[in-house]
């Protein structure tokens, strides 16, 4: 079935029910709003937002897994909730932190069933099996048993199965969720070096790291409690602040310095206020530059001394906090529960 795009969604929103005990009527949460995206055929596509912002309730749906409150989505031309068999056919899917296979099976062996599952040839499937795990350097654990790998290997085992079937759309959810810098690293190159092979082939991969979306993807939307903020580029989303003026300060502060203080200062447009290692650091956006001089004056008038004072080029945090207002754990952990 012809479609220029490989996935598109319009108006897309879901809305969960939720029990309220000893009231009439259950409370509702919104966890997808009025999303619209267009991912052309050959795109390494990401969603970059915080635990909680809807990217994998928006991936469960495009994967048929979870039926749209409203709006529409497609998958290489197919309705996802008209013909979601023609959709699975085309597609698989990893998330990050699941724990898939059987324990008593060694990775060659869980790897092989998943293989027969989605009907592949044997010998095509143990071929395929020994030149992925040899591309994420897991070759010599083929033959140990699931339940004895690390988290960070049993997640590579996982991303091999989903790379397996070769499928026209691959959605990874999180793919580097709790694995280490190095093992991450293997990851991002896979991924890369996989979409590179194929020019047809396309991936949506969702992430909350801005390193991985600002390496890896063609292009990026920042979604934020269900909502898309703002799609494009890594470039290009960085070059739209490019017209500010943005500066990296560390402090030798006696006392903790207040965001609110320099936040109603002319020319500020944002500004976060952190401790790191001992020492007091300060991230800016301003209008321009000139804002600079009422900024120093601030930090001098209460009692702390500029260590070191850099101009950077911006980043997808800077764009995310200017969108946002938060920078992505601050989101994060305004929004976990309460332990």
């Amino acid at each position: 079935m012809e479609n220029h795009y490989a996935i598109e969604t319009q108006s897309l929103g879901r809305v969960y029910k939720i029990r309220n005990p000893g009231k009439k009527e259950n409370k509702t949460l919104t966890a997808l709003e009025g999303v619209d995206l267009q991912i052309k055929p050959g795109e390494l596509f990401g969603l970059l937002g915080p635990n909680g912002a809807g990217k994998t309730t928006l991936i469960k749906i495009l994967t048929t897994l979870l039926a749209p409150t409203h709006g529409y989505a497609s998958v290489a031309g197919y309705d996802v909730s008209k013909s979601p068999d023609d959709v699975r056919q085309r597609i698989n899917m990893v998330s990050g932190g699941e724990s898939s296979g059987y324990g008593l099976l060694t990775v060659r062996e869980n790897l092989w069933m998943f293989a027969q599952f989605y009907g592949i040839e044997s010998k095509e499937a143990n071929q395929r099996i020994k030149t992925l795990l040899e591309i994420v350097g897991i070759a010599d654990r083929a033959n140990s048993r699931s339940s004895n790998l690390s988290t960070g290997l049993r997640q590579k085992m996982n991303i091999v199965r989903g790379f397996l079937t070769d499928p026209e759309i691959l959605f990874l959810d999180e793919p580097t969720l709790g694995l280490d810098v190095g093992a991450s690293r293997d990851v991002r190159s896979f991924i890369r070096r996989w979409m590179d092979d194929d020019p047809k082939r396309t991936l949506l991969l969702t992430t909350h790291y801005m390193i991985e979306a600002d390496e890896l993807c063609d292009r990026v939307a920042i979604i934020n409690k269900g909502k898309v903020l703002a799609c494009g580029t890594p470039a290009s989303l960085k070059q739209s602040l490019q017209k500010d003026a943005i500066f990296h300060i560390d402090l030798d502060s006696p006392k903790v310095l207040v965001e609110s203080v320099f936040s109603i200062l002319p020319g500020v447009t944002s500004v976060k206020i952190h401790d790191n290692e001992n020492k007091t650091i300060m991230d800016l956006v301003l209008d321009e530059e000139s804002a600079l001089a009422n900024v120093i004056a601030t930090v001098t008038s209460q009692g702390a001394q500029i260590v070191t004072l850099q101009k950077r080029e911006p980043t997808l945090e800077d764009v995310f906090v200017k969108l946002v207002g938060q920078r992505m754990e601050e989101v994060e952990h305004a929004d976990a529960p309460a332990s």
